[in-house]
C-alpha cells in the first residue's frame, strides 16, 4: 500500500515553531489534516520522513501500546537530520537523547524509575502540600492586585507561581528559582528568538544543538551540587528521593539523574503557568464566564480541564514503530516515525462537539494534553490542583478582568503557550 502524503503546506506548518506562533492558522492545516489525511507522512527537506498522526483515537490507540510504539529508539521531539546526526555522535551509544528522562525511556527502565517519585504526586499525597500550596497562590495574589491595575499575567503571575510550587516541592531555594526559570524557557523556547539562550533566530542544527548543551549543562552543575548536598544532608523533598534512590541496587546513573531533576523542575512548572494563562486569557475576554467563575462557591474543574485542552501546553511527541503495525487504516512499518500531534487531538470534532470554542460546560473533557497510557503526565493531578486554587484565591479578589494588548504565543513546535498576556484589573 503506497503511504498516504500530506500536502507541503500541511507538512510545513506543523514543523514550524511560526506557525505555533500565530496558532489559528497552524489549526486550519490540522483541521484539513484531520478530515482528509488523518494519518499521513509529512515530507521536508530538513527532516526524515514521519507520519502525522492528528485524530484523537489514534493518538490514544499508539499512546496505550508503548511495547510496539517506542520512545527510546529516536528523538521523543521532532529533530532535524542533521540535529539527530550530531546528538546521536555525541551522546553515550549513540542514542541521539540530550537528555535522558522518564520521557526518553521505555520499558522496562521507565516504570523503575517512575516509580521511585510518582507517589509524591498521587491525589492522596498531594493533599499534605496543599495548605503550601494555597500558600503560595495567595502570595501570587498579593504581588498581582499590588501591580496597580495592569501586569503581563503570563510573565508576572503565570510564569511564578506554579514555579515557586514545584521548586518548594522539589527542595530548590526560592533564591534559585530566576536561575531555574530562564533555563526553562531557554531549554523549551530554544526556537524562539525572544526566549533562547543567544536571543536570536537558530540557522543550523549544530548551533542549536551547542545552544542546548550549554543549557543542559548549566541544569547538570546546579542539580549536581543539589545532589551532593541532598547525600549529605537528607530532607523531606523529591531532590532527597532522586539523589538517594537506588535502580537495581545501584545509585542512579549521572545522566539519568540530571534527566530526572530536568523533568520535574521544567515540565513541573512551564506547562502548568501555559494553561493557567490560558484560562485568564479566555475570562478576559468574556466577562459573563469572569463573572461565573469568581463566584467563591463555583466548581472551578470544567474551567480547569478547559483550560488544558485549549492551551494544549505539549504539544507533540514523537514515538517510533517497533513492528509492522496497523493504525487507523494504515500500515506502519517497523522502524517508521510518528508524530503524536495533541494540538490536532484536542480539537478533533469525532470528541469534541464545537472544538474552536472554549467551553467548561463539556460534559466529558476527554483532553489529551497530559498524554496518555504508561507515559501519561506524572504531575497531571498537581497541576489541576495548582490551577484550582490559585482561581480559588485570585478570581473572587477582583473585580473585572480583561486584555490590554494583544497576547503572544511561544514559537515552539514542542511546549507552547503564552509567552505575553496583557491584562487591565480591578479588584474586588
Amino acid at each position: 500500500m503506497t503511504k498516504p502524503i500530506l500536502p507541503e503546506e500541511v507538512a510545513a506548518a506543523v514543523v514550524d515553531p511560526v506557525a505555533y506562533g500565530s496558532w489559528d492558522p497552524l489549526h486550519e492545516q490540522l483541521a484539513w489534516a484531520r478530515a482528509n489525511a488523518p494519518l499521513a507522512v509529512a515530507e521536508n527537506a530538513e527532516l526524515d520522513p514521519f507520519w502525522l498522526v492528528t485524530r484523537h483515537a489514534d493518538i490514544m490507540a499508539i499512546s496505550r501500546d508503548p511495547g510496539r510504539f517506542a520512545n527510546g529508539l529516536r528523538p521523543t521531539v521532532l529533530t532535524n537530520r542533521d540535529g539527530e546526526a550530531i546528538a546521536r555522535a555525541a551522546t553515550p551509544g549513540g542514542d541521539g537523547h540530550l537528555i535522558r528522562s522518564l520521557v526518553q525511556m521505555d520499558a522496562p527502565d521507565h516504570m523503575k524509575y517512575r516509580l521511585l517519585t510518582q507517589s509524591w504526586f498521587m491525589p492522596k499525597n498531594l493533599k499534605i502540600v496543599e495548605d503550601r500550596i494555597r500558600h503560595h497562590a495567595r502570595s501570587a495574589v498579593e504581588q498581582m492586585l499590588a501591580m496597580d491595575g495592569t501586569c503581563d499575567f503570563a510573565r508576572d503571575v503565570a510564569a511564578h507561581y506554579p514555579l515557586r510550587v514545584i521548586m518548594d516541592i522539589l527542595g530548590v531555594p526560592a533564591e534559585d528559582e530566576p536561575r531555574m526559570l530562564m533555563l526553562t524557557q531557554q531549554l523549551f523556547g530554544s526556537t524562539d528568538p525572544e526566549l533562547n539562550r543567544s536571543r536570536e533566530a537558530i540557522t543550523s542544527a549544530e548551533q542549536a544543538i551547542a545552544m542546548l548543551n550549554y543549557v543542559i549543562a548549566d541544569f547538570e552543575q546546579y542539580f549536581g551540587a543539589l545532589t551532593a548536598d541532598r547525600r549529605a544532608s537528607p530532607r523531606e523533598d523529591i531532590a532527597t528521593v532522586i539523589a538517594n534512590a537506588t535502580v537495581g541496587g545501584a545509585s542512579i546513573p549521572d545522566r539519568e539523574l540530571a534527566g530526572y531533576y530536568m523533568i520535574i523542575a521544567t515540565a513541573g512548572h512551564d506547562t502548568t503557568s501555559a494553561s493557567t494563562a490560558g484560562a485568564i486569557m479566555e475570562l478576559a475576554k468574556n466577562p459573563k464566564l469572569f463573572e461565573r467563575f469568581r463566584d467563591a462557591e463555583s466548581d472551578k474543574a470544567g474551567l480547569i480541564e478547559e483550560a488544558i485542552r485549549w492551551t494544549t501546553p505539549v504539544q507533540h511527541f514523537m514515538r517510533s514503530a517497533r513492528e509492522d503495525v496497523e493504525i487507523g487504516g494504515q500500515t506502519i512499518r517497523e522502524g517508521d516515525w510518528l508524530m503524536l500531534n495533541y494540538v490536532s487531538g484536542n480539537r478533533d470534532e469525532a470528541v469534541f462537539g464545537d472544538p474552536f470554542t472554549f467551553d467548561p460546560d463539556r460534559e466529558k473533557n476527554q483532553q489529551i494534553a497530559f498524554g496518555f497510557g504508561a507515559h501519561v503526565c506524572l504531575g497531571q493531578h498537581l497541576a489541576r490542583m495548582e490551577m484550582r486554587i490559585l482561581m480559588e484565591e485570585l478570581l473572587p479578589r477582583l473585580k473585572s478582568i480583561e486584555l490590554a494588548g494583544e497576547p503572544a504565543r511561544v514559537e515552539s513546535v514542542f511546549v507552547g503557550g503564552l509567552k505575553r498576556l496583557p491584562i487591565r484589573f480591578a479588584p474586588a
